[in-house]
């Protein structure tokens, strides 16, 4: 994926708790609010993030990241894009790993096996999600910008993670309100981020 030469510092972070529970339910196409805990953890990331002064302010249109954008940079204007939504689960939308093991055994087996390569069942396929998530970070990469936060879900914060450092966060991260930091190093090879996470 080409990056902006421009481009020297992204900061990304996984949105907050919701009223749904996504601490411990799937939720990727439901449009589940923020709770009091995720704006807490919202607040947090503010805090950790600090006076960063960012040319770009992007977020999932999901409310639970655009809001959790909005906690984090009140004042500034934050452009939605709706390639950046979580991975849609299909039938297993807002159940826990527990619920989708009693519903599923077979299924809930085989994506314990093959986590990475798993589609979810009636839900969106890994392949596609992956496409359309790279098309958005490809477009967020390209601005002709030298700072950038983005607010999105746990899926696509790792994909944004390992385009630039060449390697994903290892499980569980990123958390809810977690924060990535992402800088430009200079390398012969091309252009290559280093990474210092929260959390």
């Amino acid at each position: 994926m080409m990056i902006s030469k421009r481009l020297q510092r992204v900061v990304l972070v996984r949105h907050g708790e919701t009223e749904g529970e996504s601490s411990i339910r799937f939720h990727g196409a439901n449009d589940v609010p923020l709770s009091d805990e995720g704006r807490d953890q919202a607040r947090a990331a503010a805090r950790t993030i600090g006076d960063i002064d960012f040319d770009v302010h992007l977020a999932s249109s999901l409310s639970r990241a655009s809001e959790s954008a909005r906690i984090i940079r009140p004042d500034r204007t934050i452009e939605l894009d709706g390639d950046l939504r979580e991975i849609d689960f299909g039938r297993w939308e807002g159940l826990t790993r527990e619920e989708i093991r009693a519903r599923d055994p077979e299924l809930e087996a085989a994506w314990t096996r093959d986590s990475w390569g798993f589609d979810f069942p009636d839900g969106e396929q890994r392949a596609d999600f992956r496409q359309r998530v790279d098309r958005a970070l490809a477009r967020a990469f390209n601005r002709d910008a030298a700072s950038l936060l983005l607010v999105a879900h746990k899926g696509v914060v790792r994909r944004g993670v390992e385009i630039l450092t060449g390697e994903a966060p290892l499980a569980p991260h990123p958390e809810l309100g977690e924060v990535f930091f992402l800088d430009r190093a200079l390398e012969r090879a091309g252009p290559r981020f280093s990474r210092r996470q929260t959390g």
